[in-house]
């Protein structure tokens, strides 16, 4: 079974109550990944998970609501650190594949700490750069039974 490093719109849409389909697929591949203790979270994607959830969520939730999440994803989730390597890793993957910055930052986590999978609805489904692979667990044909879920 794979490590996984979860991106930030997974953990959105657990929260937002205008996708419904979403957020019950989220919700479905958070536990799933809890579970099997394959799941993993960035320093990166709990700060935009807070900015996005209490700024760009409609309803937002509540600072308080917000931090209490926060809080339960690091007593439950192993958080990988954005380090001066990271961020040289991204420029580095910024001027390689064209990412954008904030993309790379995911990848060069995921690299470094030899996480071979990314879940998230931001990069290209089954592309692979560098043996990390991405994969939208949004996507039509998603099954979490193929990755050991």
């Amino acid at each position: 079974m794979a490590d996984i490093l979860v991106d930030t719109n997974v953990l959105v849409y657990a929260h937002d109550l205008t996708e419904p389909v979403k957020r019950q697929q989220a919700l479905d591949v958070l536990d799933r990944l809890v579970a099997a203790n394959v799941g993993f979270l960035s320093t990166q994607v709990l700060a935009e998970f807070y900015n996005t959830v209490t700024r760009k969520l409609k309803p937002p939730l509540e600072i308080a609501e917000a931090t209490d999440q926060m809080q339960r994803f690091i007593q439950v989730w192993t958080v990988l650190l954005v380090t001066p390597q990271v961020i040289l890793e991204a420029v580095r993957g910024v001027q390689a594949y064209t990412l954008s910055f904030w993309d790379a930052l995911i990848w060069a986590v995921a690299r470094l700490n030899g996480i071979g999978v990314v879940f998230s609805e931001d990069f290209n489904d089954g592309a692979t750069i560098e043996d990390v692979r991405f994969v939208n667990p949004f996507a039509p044909d998603f099954d979490a039974k193929q990755w050991g879920l």
